[in-house]
């Protein structure tokens, strides 16, 4: 089995934007493999085979680089690390694990070829745990790529509406406990919406330099915004 690069895909899937390759969504995620390419390659210039360790990634992700996975597909093994192991069709690229990202002892005494994660780090609920989950970007091996939202791009992506994160809590959590919004179904429970608002959190490029400040800070824009940010590390 091999990555579909095809642009005709199922009818029902092309309400997912994260698969229809005419979307806004898709391209921006192709734009970013632009970045992550030349991380592989100078990886494959080192050794026959690599292994890629994607922190909250999905197969689904890396239709964005289809055609040039499926080049390499003998040369290469990402393995997806979520807190529930992802199923996984082409299981001669890809492996699925189950882990916490923001786990000190994460896959101690393991080492990669690069680290990637893309749109995971807001997540983590904390800054404690985004602080640990950077330490293990960087420990895990020499080369990463980590992106997330932009704090100050005014379109927030989760929850799908302008200036969303620029809300009080309380108000936040109010708005999700009555309407759906975004990819989130209208949650009444006041603890399970304090729980998403909370793990839904932008980070400013500020942050994302605290966070990886032996990295590259770099910014993906939207009518000439900085849309979001990109830290990155080369061997």
């Amino acid at each position: 089995m091999t990555l579909s690069s095809s642009p005709s895909l199922q009818k029902e899937e092309r309400k997912n934007p994260y698969r229809d390759p005419e979307s806004l969504e898709f391209n921006f995620r192709a734009r970013r493999f632009q970045h992550i390419r030349p991380l592989i390659e100078d990886a494959l210039d080192e050794k026959q085979k690599i292994n890629i360790l994607d922190l909250g990634g999905t197969e689904e992700y890396w239709q964005i680089g289809a055609d040039f996975l499926n080049h390499h597909r003998n040369k290469l093994k990402i393995t997806l690390l979520n807190l529930e192991a992802e199923e996984v069709e082409d299981t001669n690229i890809f492996e699925a694990i189950a882990g916490d990202a923001a786990d000190p002892k994460l896959l101690q005494g393991e080492g990669f070829d690069l680290v990637h994660s893309n749109s995971v780090v807001e997540h983590m609920g904390s800054w404690d745990r985004m602080q640990r989950f950077a330490e293990n970007s960087k420990r895990l091996s020499s080369r990463y790529f980590v992106q997330t939202p932009n704090y100050w791009f005014p379109f927030e992506p989760h929850f799908r509406l302008p200036g969303f994160q620029y809300l009080p809590k309380t108000m936040k959590v109010s708005l999700v406990q009555r309407f759906q919004l975004g990819f989130f179904p209208r949650t009444p429970d006041r603890g399970e919406a304090c729980s998403l608002v909370r793990h839904n959190t932008l980070i400013s490029a500020a942050q994302m330099h605290e966070l990886f400040d032996d990295g590259n800070i770099i910014f993906e824009k939207f009518a000439f915004l900085n849309k979001s940010i990109m830290a990155i590390r080369a061997r």
